[in-house]
């Protein structure tokens, strides 16, 4: 298929130019097979060129890192292979090029009809959009095909979290293994990773590519990436800088002995910097239910029903747009409800209980 076709030349040419793009699993190339006549037409219309070049602007320009150039590849592959197809009228072989709105929106009605859910049915259109932007901008197109598409209602679903008890249980469970007297490196390490996960909030990517230059412990902080090497300092609170500073005297010696000079903070038994991979995995064997992305929701739904503003969670988190953050608002609503009939007068009168505490009925007012 020229979709698959597309995806390992990009691929092969990322590798050469040192981008990253090989590292995740699933990067096959095109399987040996020469292009369709159909698909030779459409690289004739520069789409394995275009790919290349906008895997280069969201890699140089916008500072995405290697997985996220990986999933929008994989989304302009999908839409690639859909246009190829015949776009939305099914007539021909469509290009990048050539596509319009009607393409557009079969290709998300497409996605729908094959169960997509509207969440990665948004995303993929988000994708899209800023190709088309892209295309709009080095004039290579003369009208953006996404214009006046509408995103599925959806879009911003409720992320699931755990609840208070969960996490402590967690943190129960690493922190005993970690203060035994026979305590290994390896447990150590992950205590300390499990605290700052809940305590900064912190993504999967940017814990692992922690370096020890990044901590800020003695201000109980820690320096992060983030999405498009965007720079922020995250706080932590006392139980994670106290875990931290364990396993950096005592835990870290132990696990990068013999294996040279090691800038990342959280190594492996071998010396070696961690995948992410390996962290879900640690996370996932404390608790099969919860996630690194969890422990994250988790910490921000937290601090958002203990009566957190929003504006800094946004900056704890490092959202760009505070419309991201204000998800969590929704997940806090059971607090609300409970203040409600706590504080105001006619729900405590509904529930009764209220106006007995008060001890006087003039104290709440009549009901009309």
């Amino acid at each position: 298929m020229l979709a698959r076709w597309i995806r390992g030349l990009v691929l092969r040419w990322g590798r050469r130019e040192n981008l990253g793009m090989g590292q995740t699993s699933g990067s096959a190339g095109s399987g040996g097979a020469g292009p369709s006549p159909a698909a030779r037409e459409h690289l004739t219309a520069g789409g394995h060129s275009m790919l290349r070049e906008y895997m280069t602007h969201l890699r140089v320009e916008k500072g995405l890192r290697p997985l996220s150039c990986e999933a929008y590849l994989r989304d302009l592959e999908m839409f690639a292979e859909f246009l190829e197809g015949g776009g939305g009228d099914g007539v021909g072989v469509k290009t990048f090029l050539s596509a319009e709105q009607g393409d557009v929106s079969g290709f998300m009605q497409h996605l729908r009809e094959h169960g997509v859910q509207s969440r990665s049915i948004a995303r993929k259109l988000s994708c899209v959009r800023g190709f088309y932007k892209w295309l709009l901008m080095d004039k290579r197109v003369r009208r953006d095909p996404t214009v006046n598409i509408e995103s599925p209602s959806s879009w911003k679903v409720l992320p699931k979290s755990l609840a208070e008890s969960e996490v402590s249980e967690m943190l129960g469970k690493t922190g005993a293994a970690a203060r035994a007297a026979d305590a290994s490196g390896a447990a150590l390490r992950d205590h300390a990773m499990l605290e700052l996960l809940y305590a900064g909030g912190l993504r999967v990517g940017e814990i692992v590519a922690l370096r020890q230059e990044d901590l800020r412990l003695e201000t109980a902080s820690v320096q992060v990436r983030g999405k498009g090497d965007k720079e922020r300092i995250v706080p932590i609170g006392r139980s994670a800088v106290e875990a931290i500073e364990n396993y950096v005297k005592r835990g870290r010696p132990e696990l990068v002995r013999g294996a040279g000079m090691q800038r990342a903070l959280f190594v492996s038994v071998r010396g070696h910097a961690l995948t992410t991979q390996a962290v879900w995995q640690m996370v996932r064997g404390v608790n099969r239910q919860a996630s690194p992305h969890k422990l994250r929701h988790s910490m921000a739904t937290h601090m958002v029903e203990h009566g957190a503003d929003l504006r800094s969670v946004q900056t704890i988190l490092g959202h760009a747009d505070i419309a991201t953050t204000q998800v969590y608002t929704h997940l806090a609503i059971d607090r609300l409800k409970t203040v409600h009939r706590m504080c105001h007068p006619r729900a405590r009168r509904r529930e009764g209980s209220g106006l007995r505490a008060q001890g006087s009925e003039g104290a709440v007012g009549v009901e009309a």
